[in-house]
């Protein structure tokens, strides 16, 4: 089996008998990931990365193993770990070991194992992190600052790590430069809505196989995930409720043609509750007393923070039990709640994340952000920044290109006109 770090060879093996699968699965989803593709094209003639010791904290999936070759094939000297307990595909994770990728993940793992991965991965001692939430990032700061001045940056790909590294700038603690790819147009217009949208409700079906037609559905977030999510539960039929924070983001629901209502008065009518906005406690305790016999909970945030999981166990005791896989029921006062995925990604914890043509330009963005870092790394100061406008509209011409559309180009008289103050009627 080859590696490219001994670290791999004896730090939880993975079963080559596990590959060829990974690898099949791999390919197919290269079928749908055309910017990737011809990026990986262009990193193997001009090796952008070259020598450069990269660790890449991700969901590792079929579409995250393409990005790991894509950065292999730029010269990357890469290792990865998981973003989350639940996301990992083994057999990706033993095809990438054969390909010389050291991958220190399991599907199912506990906490302590998964900051065990992170802080192995960190032995890499990596002078580019691609995050996945921010848990690397933070890690480094927070007890790894010997690696701190060899660090070049950091790409970010979740709207729950761009806050927490925006935090971070704000307090004046951090120590490289941050790409929020996540805020990349390419990204978070498709990935968060579209992609969200869809595989939220692939975890939940496949879970549970309900029937989403006549279900009032509550979705909590009506930021670019709880967009895609309420979106998607309209058009299977739900009558869908947003709640929301932002008076902004809940007068477009309600333009949208949502209701919007705070939680404790949309608790009782859901038959389903999705959380997408990042925080904790958005489900909580006076929610589970309210909520129906058989009401559902499903999380679509980053981390499994948005159901309160600890006050919904103390409530039921030992009334809990598992229904059926990434199902558990919690009873209590003679009725019964349930809770997919263990509060955790459902659309990564049930079914297989994101479908890949989404993530081709979320991770068209991570390679082409890493390879901007090696070559601004000397001008970039730290804090977080966008995704270059240059980087989001190559990755958006590329896409357009791969699905053979043709967009209009100005003529030299339009853009004058539009660059001429003294234009007119």
């Amino acid at each position: 089996m080859a590696t490219a770090s001994p670290k791999a060879q004896n730090f939880d093996i993975k079963d080559p008998s596990l590959a060829p699968d990974g690898r099949r699965r791999i390919e197919w989803a290269a079928r749908e990931m055309p910017v990737l593709r011809q990026i990986r094209e262009t990193f193997r003639t001009e090796r952008p990365l070259e020598g450069i010791r990269l660790l890449a904290c991700a969901h590792i999936t079929t579409e995250t193993a393409n990005l790991a070759l894509t950065l292999q094939a730029g010269g990357a000297n890469a290792v990865l770990c998981a973003s989350n307990p639940l996301s990992t595909q083994d057999d990706v994770a033993a095809a990438l070991v054969e390909e010389g990728i050291p991958v220190f993940a399991i599907k199912g793992e506990d906490n302590e194992t998964y900051m065990r991965h992170i802080h192995t991965a960190l032995e890499h001692k990596p002078q580019i992190i691609i995050d996945d939430g921010a848990d690397v990032v933070t890690t480094v700061h927070k007890e790894y600052q010997q690696l701190l001045p060899e660090i070049l940056g950091a790409t970010e790909e979740t709207t729950t790590g761009v806050i927490r590294e925006r935090a971070m700038e704000k307090a004046g603690v951090l120590e490289f430069p941050v790409i929020a790819v996540n805020d990349a147009d390419t990204k978070h217009f498709f990935d968060n809505r579209y992609g969200t949208g869809q595989s939220t409700i692939d975890g939940i079906l496949r879970a549970t196989n309900i029937l989403i037609a006549g279900k009032v559905v509550v979705v909590a977030g009506y930021g670019w995930c709880g967009k895609g999510i309420a979106m998607r539960m309209r058009g299977l039929g739900a009558r869908v409720i947003v709640t929301e924070i932002d008076s902004v983001k809940a007068l477009e629901a309600a333009m949208d043609g949502f209701q919007v209502m705070p939680m404790k008065k949309a608790a009782p009518d859901a038959d389903l509750i999705v959380t997408a906005t990042g925080d904790i406690n958005v489900i909580d305790r006076q929610d589970f007393e309210a909520m129906k016999n058989g009401a559902m909970m499903a999380n679509s945030g980053h981390f499994n923070s948005e159901i309160n999981l600890k006050a919904l166990e103390e409530m039921a005791g030992e009334g809990r039990r598992t229904l059926r896989p990434f199902v558990e029921e919690f009873t209590f006062n003679g009725k019964s709640l349930i809770v997919l995925g263990e509060g955790r990604l459902i659309n990564l914890a049930a079914a297989e994340g994101h479908p890949a043509s989404v993530m081709d330009m979320s991770f068209a963005n991570q390679a082409l952000a890493a390879g901007y870092i090696v070559r601004e790394s000397g001008n970039l100061e730290k804090k977080v920044y966008r995704v270059p406008e240059e980087i989001d509209h190559e990755i958006a011409r590329l896409k357009l290109k791969a699905m053979n559309i043709e967009i209009d180009a100005l003529t030299p008289e339009q853009e004058h006109y539009l660059n001429s103050w003294e234009s007119g009627t």
